[in-house]
Formats: C-alpha cells, sequence, structure tokens
C-alpha cells in the first residue's frame, strides 16, 4: 500500500466474484444504485454465501460458550436483522482468557520459540489470509456495511501487509551495549512484556486486530483481545486461520462481549501486563482509569479526532474537492482522523462548496455487496441514530444544508452524504466528533488564523493540508498539534507509518518500529569486568 491513494484504489473496478453471492444475485460490479434513490439494491440486499462458523469465545486454542451460556446477536447493517448470535463474554470468561495466556507466556513455548520460529508462524498466517480473502471480506463488509471492495481491495491486502511487517521485524528486536564510566560490562535486553490486553474498535475490525497483534506477536507476547459488540465475526475467523499458521494454545485468546462487562474485567485484570485500546475518547478515559486503578498497566491510547483539512488558495480546488470529499467520507465517515473540518480560504470557498455539494449528492450509496457503491450504511442503529441528531444540531444551530441531511432508504442504517456550509467554530457540528457521513466547511481569511482555529479543539490525532506551496506546506505542518500530517494526500496508511495522537486523541503509536515499544520492556544488565583490555 505504500505510496497510493486509499482513494485510487476504491477507484478500480471489482471483478465479479460468485463465491460470494447467493444464487439468482447479480455479481458485484453488476449494478449500482443512483444518487439519493431508494433502490432495490437497497431494499432487498444481496444476500452473501459465507457461512459464519465461529461465534463462540476463543480460549487456550479452543472455541467456547461463555460461561454464563449468553450470547447477543450481531446485525445486518443493510437491513438491521440478526446475522447471528455470539457468545457474550464477561468477567469470568476474561478470567479465563487471561489465566490461559498468562500460562502460555509463563511456561508455554511461544516467547521461548526463536524468534525466527515466530516469523514463519506470523509469515503462513499471511498467507492463509491471502487464500481465504474473499470470504474474510466478505465476513467483513457483512458485519460491518463498509463496501466489498473497500475490504477486498484495500483492507484485507493491507492486513496482510501489516502482518508481513511485523514477522519482519520479529528477529530484529534486540538491545545495546552501553559503555559506561568504570569497569562494567553494560547491555540492554529487550524483553516482552508478558499478557497484553487489546481493545478493539468496530470501524477497522481486521485492520485494528492487525494493528494490535501484529507488534505484540512479533515482540513474544501473549494477548487476550476483546473485540466491538457490533463486529464480533472477522477477528474469530483470522484467529482460528492464525491457529491453523501453528500458533501455540493460548498464545492469542477472543472475548467477545460488552464493555462495561468484558472490557472493563480486562482494564483492571491484575494479570494483564499491558492495555492497548481504540475508541471513543470517553471511554478510553473510563479504560485509563481501571488501568490505574488495578496494577497501574501501561496503557496505549488511540482516541477520538475532529480533524482539520485546510484547503489554501493556491489549492487546485477540483483536486481539493475530491481529496476533501474522501478525508471526510471514507468508510462511511466512520473513521477517527477522518477530514471532518473542512476549512476553505475566502478566496476560494464559494467555488468549494458548489463543487463539494455536487460531488456529495453525485456519491454512489447502496448495498456495499455490489459493485460501484461508494458509501454503505452505518455500523449500527445506535450510530445512525447519533448522526442524524448531529445533523438536526447543524441545521438548529444556523448553519446551512447544502446537501444530504436525510436518512437514505426506508431499511437499514443508510445515511445521505450530508455537506454544511457557514459553519462556525463553536457549532457543535465543528467541535465534536459526529463520525458520520457529514462534511462541514468553514472559511477563513489568514494562515496564522487558520492554525489558531485548527489547533483550539481538544483533539490532535491528524490534519490534511492542500496547498501547492512548500513554505506553505512546511508552516502548517510544524505548527498543526496533531499525529499525523498528509500533505495533498489522506488517509496514507503504509505499515510503517506510525499512527497516533496529541492532547485528547491519545497517546502512545500503532504501526511501524514505534509500536515494538508498546510490547517491549528495557532491562539493563551491569557486569563488573576484571582487567579489560580495554573501555
Amino acid at each position: 500500500m505504500a505510496g497510493r491513494r486509499l482513494s485510487s484504489l476504491l477507484s478500480r473496478s471489482l471483478a465479479s466474484s460468485p463465491a460470494l453471492l447467493s444464487k439468482g444475485r447479480r455479481p458485484l460490479g453488476g449494478t449500482t444504485t443512483g444518487k439519493y434513490s431508494t433502490s432495490a439494491a437497497v431494499e432487498t440486499p444481496i444476500t452473501p454465501s459465507v457461512k459464519v462458523n465461529y461465534t463462540q469465545l476463543l480460549i487456550n486454542g479452543q472455541f467456547l460458550d461463555s460461561i454464563s451460556g449468553k450470547t447477543f446477536p450481531t446485525f445486518d447493517p443493510r437491513t438491521g436483522e440478526v446475522i447471528a448470535n455470539v457468545a457474550e463474554g464477561d468477567a469470568k470468561d476474561v478470567d479465563l482468557a487471561v489465566s490461559a495466556a498468562r500460562k502460555a507466556f509463563d511456561e508455554g513455548p511461544w516467547p521461548r520459540m526463536t524468534a525466527y520460529e515466530r516469523s514463519k508462524i506470523i509469515l503462513r498466517f499471511a498467507d492463509l489470509v491471502e487464500k481465504n480473502a474473499e470470504e474474510i471480506a466478505a465476513l467483513e463488509t457483512w458485519d460491518n456495511g463498509k463496501t466489498y471492495e473497500q475490504s477486498a481491495k484495500l483492507e484485507v491486502p493491507m492486513f496482510v501487509r501489516i502482518f508481513r511487517y511485523y514477522a519482519g521485524w520479529a528477529d530484529k528486536i534486540h538491545g545495546l551495549t552501553v559503555p559506561a564510566d568504570g569497569s562494567y560490562n553494560v547491555q540492554t535486553l529487550h524483553e516482552p512484556i508478558g499478557v497484553a490486553g487489546q481493545i478493539i474498535p468496530w470501524n477497522f475490525p481486521l485492520l485494528m486486530f492487525a494493528w494490535k497483534v501484529g507488534p505484540a506477536l512479533a515482540c513474544g507476547n501473549t494477548i487476550v483481545l476483546k473485540t466491538a459488540e457490533q463486529t464480533p465475526l472477522s477477528a474469530l475467523y483470522v484467529a482460528k486461520l492464525l491457529h491453523e499458521a501453528g500458533l501455540p494454545e493460548g498464545v492469542l485468546n477472543i472475548v467477545s462481549g460488552y464493555g462495561p462487562t468484558a472490557g472493563a474485567a480486562l482494564a483492571s485484570h491484575m494479570e494483564v501486563d499491558k492495555l492497548a485500546f481504540t475508541g471513543s475518547t470517553e471511554t478510553g478515559k473510563v479504560v485509563l482509569e481501571l488501568a490505574a486503578k488495578s496494577n497501574l498497566k501501561p496503557v496505549t491510547l488511540e482516541l477520538g479526532g475532529k480533524s482539520p483539512f485546510i484547503v489554501c488558495e493556491d489549492a487546485d480546488v477540483d483536486k481539493a474537492v475530491e481529496m476533501a470529499h474522501f478525508a471526510l467520507f471514507f468508510n462511511q465517515g466512520q473513521c477517527c482522523c477522518a477530514g471532518s473540518r473542512t476549512f476553505v480560504h475566502e478566496k476560494v470557498y464559494d467555488e468549494f462548496i458548489e463543487k463539494a455539494r455536487k460531488r456529495a449528492v453525485n456519491r454512489v450509496v447502496g448495498d456495499p455487496f455490489l459493485g460501484g457503491i461508494e458509501q454503505g450504511p452505518q455500523v449500527d442503529g445506535e450510530q445512525f441514530k447519533k448522526i442524524l441528531r448531529y445533523i438536526k444540531s447543524g441545521i438548529e444551530g444556523g448553519a446551512t444544508l447544502e446537501a444530504g441531511g436525510e436518512r437514505f432508504g426506508s431499511k437499514g442504517y443508510y445515511v445521505q452524504p450530508t455537506v454544511f456550509s457557514n459553519v462556525k467554530d463553536d457549532m457543535t457540528i465543528a467541535r465534536e466528533e459526529i463520525f458520520g457521513p457529514v462534511q462541514t466547511i468553514l472559511k477563513y481569511k489568514e494562515i496564522e488564523e487558520v492554525i489558531r482555529r485548527a489547533n483550539a479543539s481538544r483533539y490532535g490525532l491528524a490534519a490534511g493540508v492542500f496547498t501547492q506551496n512548500i513554505n506553505t506546506a512546511n508552516r502548517l505542518t510544524r505548527a498543526l498539534r496533531v499525529g499525523s500530517v498528509w500533505i495533498n494526500c489522506f488517509d496514507i496508511f503504509d505499515a510503517a507509518i506510525p499512527f497516533g495522537g496529541y492532547k485528547m486523541s491519545g497517546h502512545g503509536r500503532e504501526k511501524g518500529i514505534y509500536s515494538l515499544s508498546n510490547y517491549l520492556q528495557v532491562k539493563a544488565v551491569v557486569t563488573p569486568l576484571e582487567n579489560p583490555a580495554w573501555l
């Protein structure tokens, strides 16, 4: 994926895949829905033929029912209908999973085998994912609502790339020999941290699995992972493949369940050595508090955002409109780093508004299993209603509704691509994370002004800058208090590029070499030297 825009990948056509569709349905690429129209593609959705085979908890290498016997439904966001009932884990199941992970770390082969052997297992896993890519992509789209083109062409290949990247790191993790004042041999050891608790969100289930599990395994740790209750299916599927690749029992354990029960139990567990969480800022505060009140385990947090996308006066407006559209509407707007505050220079503002409106109206919404679809449904009814509330707030707050503003169709959780102009900084839609297909466009006059306004947020996850002037780009790059700045591009997520935020967007970094430090302890070892030949 290095160096290629997600938008260019998503614009390519997808070949038909008969393995994914039931008989009597049109293949992928055969039909699209019209803009802002209710069609059979939405009202009568395609039925994917992929089977849901894994709905239990995965503990110590075995699929098990929850101790309570409870299950919860996971829904098809296209219809609101139940896909499957999944085992509902709670504190007792988390305790069982942590015990398995602890035993696998303290007594098992994973941290004791050579790093090269761990690397080979991770590489075999990546190969198995490629072989099963169509089913994995279909499961991800079915459970989440993102387009199949996005799942198959972008996310599954990126998932594979991330695991191969960390497989390459496994045998390159090492300490240092450190010179000291005196006759001592000093070395540092980089040791696996132990049992890692990981809590992933629903917007990118596969990729968040990869971002967390990949570096943790490469460093020799064991894991207890809690999936989001909205999207538990793909993690269970790929975890089965990881065990087929040779992962020892107890190294990866998966508990499906709810945040206040399973998530809280994992965050506060005394035998968990490290915690990683991706989700909302408010939940991140709770997770951090639970970790601190238990055993003071270190925590990495990748949280919310309200990222500025700054269009400068010298920008090519057509290109800027397309990139700003992508920055916001990608993944149905359900992206923590979405360019959700579009700042446009006053000289090009009116032209930009008109073209942004037309682009939103022409965005193709419909069944995500159809080829050519740009936007599927939101993940669930709660998120759907939340987005509509924000749209109502924008209208009532005085912003100008340029496009959209309503649900799309009468079934499922589809929302029309929505654009607001004349947005002010103090409006709710300009301050809070909407997490949906709602573009807010603000006007600015001077660079210093837009720097001040862009930074006047509790978030600091990412930013986009669209300009032809390298000096302007450099000035904004250094002034914006965010973890990622994309210049004339957006959402470039190479496996080697670190990702994380400033301020209340979290702390720590995912991906790249920086993520390895999340899962390692550094130990200093000092040994006296007698009559050394040199120091």
